[in-house]
């Protein structure tokens, strides 16, 4: 098993959707089994369908990195919270907490 460096918890629509892990080749996201098995669960992204198997990459996955800000909020974000600009899971967690859309990324568990 592959240590976790570091984690942030997915929610979609406010709901607990799973974990994605940074790790030490690359990243990690895994669905929770409650969540699998609600009722009309969406996929938080059509690239991430919903499965019991996690999905691993050597970079951070294309929707996770979409979400964070570009140009001038980049900017703010890493001047505000000083993380360099190649941290991109540590700006997804400080910059993904109340993001537009139905899906936010927070450091602990709701």
């Amino acid at each position: 098993m592959m240590e976790a460096f570091r984690k942030a918890y997915v929610y979609v629509r406010n709901v607990f959707a799973g974990i994605l892990s940074e790790t030490d080749s690359g990243y990690r996201f895994t669905y929770d089994n409650e969540y699998l098995k609600s009722e009309n669960t969406t996929p938080v992204s059509l690239t991430l369908p919903l499965v019991d198997t996690p999905y691993e990459s050597k970079t951070l996955f294309p929707f996770f990195d979409g979400l964070i800000p570009e140009g001038w909020l980049l900017g703010v974000v890493t001047r505000n919270w000083k993380i360099d600009v190649k941290d991109r899971f540590g700006l997804l967690l400080i910059a993904c907490k109340d993001g537009i859309g139905n899906v936010t990324v927070a450091e602990e568990k709701k």
